[in-house]
């Protein structure tokens, strides 16, 4: 399931991409099928290793555009081994809350961006994190868990910081923050309560078919109590400062 609006983001075939803790790889996945040059990058080498071997079966499958690449690439969020400028646009979907240095993090982000190039930010919003946070320790305290709570101020402040120039926010999967809830509520790790249970089938539903009522409560929850906030900004082209 996406967060990032790569329309938004202004993405096109054949530009350099980086998608900075791809994860799973959902977000580099998409920017692939899109004819982008792709940089899926972790410090996760497991995760890494799945997303390379997908990479290849979407190639082999006929499912990218001619021309389009994609490559893993393993290191620290804080020293991002890139030159200078060396990407268009720049991902980075649910990491900076994990960072506990996000501020080293975003200046390595605006770095290898080149200028006039975009970026895409998104982080658990205020809100449904709060009540997570209130309703559950467990979600939070986990080593690699959630370290802060963003508000949109202080996100664009930050980012902003670097001299990048905040063009918007979207929300985004506001069906999943009442499944967050009451797994905060049940226990994080009880799969088998009936309530989440329940409410993951729905999820799993939402995903898989797309319903149309489905859609629908998501496009008038999405503001309300979208789970993730996604800030879009762009490097002015007379540069930046860190």
């Amino acid at each position: 399931m996406l967060t990032v609006d790569f329309d938004r983001l202004g993405l096109r075939p054949g530009e350099r991409v980086l998608d900075m803790g791809c994860g799973a790889g959902r977000h580099a996945f998409e920017m692939y099928r899109r004819g982008a040059d792709v940089v899926a990058f972790d410090q996760d080498a497991d995760e890494l290793a799945g997303v390379g071997e997908l990479f290849a079966a979407m190639k082999e499958a006929g499912e990218v555009p001619a021309g389009a690449e994609a490559d893993t690439k393993e290191g620290d969020a804080l020293q991002l081994p890139f030159a200078d400028g060396e990407f268009d646009r720049v991902v980075a979907a649910e990491v900076l809350e994990h960072i506990p240095d996000d501020l080293t993090a975003i200046s390595e982000l605006v770095r290898v961006l080149r200028p006039g190039g975009t970026l895409a930010v998104s982080v658990p919003r205020w809100l449904p994190e709060v009540i997570n946070w209130k309703l559950s320790d467990e979600y939070h305290q986990v080593e690699g868990g959630h370290v802060r709570i963003y508000t949109d101020k202080e996100l664009v402040d930050k980012v902003g910081r670097t001299g990048m120039r905040y063009d918007g926010v979207g929300y985004a999967h506001g069906l999943h923050s009442p499944y967050w809830w009451i797994k905060c509520a049940v226990g994080v790790t009880d799969d088998d309560h009936p309530l989440a249970r329940a409410y993951h089938r729905l999820l799993v539903w939402e995903i898989m078919e797309q319903p149309r009522i489905l859609r629908l409560a998501g496009a008038v929850l999405d503001p309300l109590i979208g789970k993730s906030m996604v800030m879009y900004f762009t490097r002015p082209r007379g540069g930046y400062a860190v």
